[in-house]
């Protein structure tokens, strides 16, 4: 089975709750944006990785805004269910920028990336990463493959979200060019679910778009309320 959260910011507690203890190797869980796990390389973070690595399940992520992406690019990159990941270990791969994986028979595309929200103060500090922003290559990309599925798929997996959707959540939120184009995708995409990370709340928007944050939730199995 297919499990979604949301930013985890490398929060090992995450990872350590009683109901993941039921997981086995035929499950998945993913993140949506902002792991967190590759950000220093101090023993703390090998610690953290080490236990993720010996779990049963394997786990996924799309990039987000506070991530390390020199360390994170320096993994390879490998075929991963009819797409291209970052192989980070046995079981802990990157779903990269608009790719459409078949994962447990299920058609998911994937976009990563956005705009910090705390942009200055991560510039101030020497910790913002400019690979945090797609590309208008990527952009492409992701148009294109999209088109090769008939702009049909499953569900979609990102880290930020469509303007529309931000604006449902936070009413005079100011949006961004990412939002903008993923605007664009939700217009023209066919999907039976989408699930966005960065805004930290745990929140069904529509009957299929859901803003997820600290559950950990079956992929088909979403309930209708408001609130998770």
């Amino acid at each position: 089975m297919i499990y979604v959260t949301g930013d985890t910011h490398g929060d090992i507690q995450r990872f350590k709750k009683r109901e993941l203890k039921k997981l086995t190797n035929k499950d998945y869980i993913i993140v949506c944006g902002d792991f967190g796990f590759l950000w220093d390389e101090s023993a703390q973070e090998a610690e953290n990785l080490d236990f993720l690595k010996s779990q049963k399940y394997t786990i996924l992520f799309v990039d987000g805004t506070h991530e390390n992406f020199d360390l994170l690019e320096a993994y390879p990159e490998v075929d991963f269910c009819q797409g291209k990941a970052r192989k980070i270990a046995k079981n802990i791969y990157h779903l990269k920028r608009g790719e459409i994986y078949n994962i447990d028979g299920k058609f998911i595309f994937t976009f990563g990336g956005g705009v910090s929200s705390d942009l200055i103060q991560l510039m101030d500090s020497g910790a913002w990463y400019e690979r945090e922003l797609p590309t208008e290559a990527e952009m492409i990309y992701a148009v294109n493959k999209l088109k090769s599925f008939n702009c049909e798929v499953d569900y979609i997996i990102t880290h930020e979200t469509s303007a529309t959707y931000k604006h449902k959540i936070w009413h005079n939120c100011t949006t961004n060019p990412v939002n903008d184009f993923l605007e664009q995708l939700n217009s023209e995409v066919r999907y039976d679910k989408w699930f966005f990370g960065n805004l930290h709340v745990d929140f069904a928007v529509s009957d299929n778009a859901f803003a997820v944050f600290e559950e950990i939730i079956p992929i088909d199995g979403i309930r209708k309320s408001r609130q998770f």
